[in-house]
């Protein structure tokens, strides 16, 4: 048996211990009671922006830090509950509740708080403002942040049934839950500055009428229900497929929408007829944006469209089967955020039925743009068809011919987009190939302003722009 010698054992233990001493050292455990030792916070204000009432609010989170080296204990963090009709509810470092005593933070470290509000009905048209503080008690000292939240009251339908003549106001927005469907001979209007807020997967569907007339001045707005941000300053504005869509099946006709922005669906808007001797859909200075398949997409019907954008698909931004369709002064193009691009901008196609007969698509495209990051039509030769372009301008480089005639080819609008930056601007910057190449005698009286109430003819009598938007100089650059 091997015998240690004692002395050189001891100097080891010793080491050992002092390094231990060492150690714990480094942790300070004594608390700080000093009133000048106080918390910091990562903001001052804590802002919910437009919450609907009676709903739960998306996550907001800030930070508390001790800046002091030794440890401190916050004796209170609660809501002061100066907003009665607005309710805050916390998570304090993972625990959930109202109010807490006695939270400890570390010297030099921190802890999250994580808040979220749901608001009582404010009883008012318009969003009503709320404020709150979140009260801390530290040492004696009380500090607070600021929590703010708009309060915007709604009327909610859920898997309503219109079956006769309906009218949907600018008073209040509505928020639609499942499929609001307008029944046969059924009329749906909806008044100019309404705007209606779908909940996720809901929808409109639409086999009776539907009158949606906004104004440049009262636009109407079909979107979704979330008004926050998907993260810090980046709006939900940019997501696509946050609801289902608006459907018009047979024997829908006569549908009319003007000055109407449908952003952020799943489906965007579907039309499909029995009737291609009559108008099934009428856009005019409308905006159809932001799809996860298709803005646009119609089956053996008549659709026209006027003074409008088509803008940001996964598929096509028109998918055009058979029928009937006019479109004069409108933009085609495609940035779309969230997938590469496989699809042309705009796809037409003939419609073959079971029974043998084939329907050939009559399409007519006037003082319109093309432009985007994917091809802009899926027939390059049109010759056979009854397709049209006329005074259109095209990304891709070409000639014309007895279908495509007075285009811009390889040509650049010039918009305001930038993709990366969030930015989808389709209107006209300096130096656009778009600026006066648009025939008159090709925009219809009705289209002599734009969306945002811009003179087509004011820049040029004798010819237009071509798109949706007419060309402003910046100011910048005059």
């Amino acid at each position: 048996m091997k015998i240690i010698n004692r002395l050189m054992v001891m100097p080891v233990v010793a080491a050992v211990l002092c390094g231990c001493c060492v150690l714990t050292g480094c942790i300070n455990d004594d608390f700080t009671t000093s009133s000048s030792d106080v918390l910091a916070f990562s903001t001052d204000t804590v802002a919910f922006d437009t919450v609907i009432t009676l709903q739960g609010t998306a996550t907001k989170q800030m930070v508390v830090y001790n800046r002091s080296a030794k440890q401190i204990n916050i004796s209170s963090i609660k809501v002061a509950g100066t907003a009665t009709k607005g309710h805050f509810h916390l998570n304090v470092d993972g625990i959930r509740g109202d109010e807490f005593q006695n939270v400890e933070i570390r010297g030099n470290d921190s802890i999250y708080i994580f808040i979220e509000a749901k608001l009582d009905e404010m009883e008012q048209n318009n969003p009503t403002s709320l404020q709150d503080r979140l009260v801390f008690v530290t040492n004696g000292v009380e500090q607070s942040v600021v929590l703010t939240a708009w309060g915007q009251d709604v009327v909610r339908l859920n898997g309503d049934t219109i079956s006769g003549v309906a009218v949907l106001s600018a008073d209040k927005p509505y928020l639609i839950y499942d499929t609001l469907f307008v029944a046969p001979g059924a009329m749906l209007t909806i008044e100019p500055g309404a705007t209606l807020l779908f909940h996720d997967k809901a929808a409109m569907r639409c086999a009776g009428q539907l009158i949606a007339n906004g104004t440049q001045q009262a636009p109407i707005t079909l979107r979704g229900d979330r008004l926050d941000h998907v993260v810090g300053e980046i709006s939900f504005d940019i997501m696509s497929g946050q609801w289902g869509g608006i459907i018009f099946t047979p024997p829908t006709m006569g549908n009319e929408l003007s000055y109407v922005t449908m952003s952020g669906s799943s489906i965007g808007m579907h039309c499909s007829a029995t009737d291609t001797t009559q108008c099934a859909l009428r856009l005019f200075n409308c905006v159809l944006h932001n799809s996860s398949s298709t803005c646009l997409a119609i089956a053996d019907c008549w659709v026209e469209a006027i003074g409008t954008e088509f803008s940001d698909a996964a598929e096509e931004v028109a998918y055009l089967a058979g029928g009937k369709v006019i479109m004069q002064q409108c933009t085609f193009a495609n940035y779309y955020l969230f997938s590469s691009l496989t699809l042309p901008m705009v796809g037409m196609y003939d419609v073959e039925y079971s029974n043998g007969v084939t329907k050939q698509i009559h399409a007519e495209f006037d003082n319109c743009i093309f432009y985007g990051n994917t091809t802009e039509l899926n027939m390059s030769d049109l010759e056979g068809t009854d397709v049209w372009l006329t005074n259109c301008l095209l990304k891709s480089s070409g000639e014309d011919d007895s279908h495509f005639i007075d285009c811009v080819w390889a040509g650049d609008p010039m918009f305001y987009t930038v993709r990366e930056d969030y930015v989808f601007d389709y209107r006209l910057r300096n130096g656009s190939d778009a600026i006066g190449k648009g025939k008159t005698w090709l925009c219809p009286d009705v289209a002599r302003y734009d969306r945002y109430g811009v003179d087509r003819f004011a820049n040029n009598k004798d010819a237009v722009d071509l798109g949706a938007y007419t060309w402003v100089k910046a100011a910048e650059e005059e």
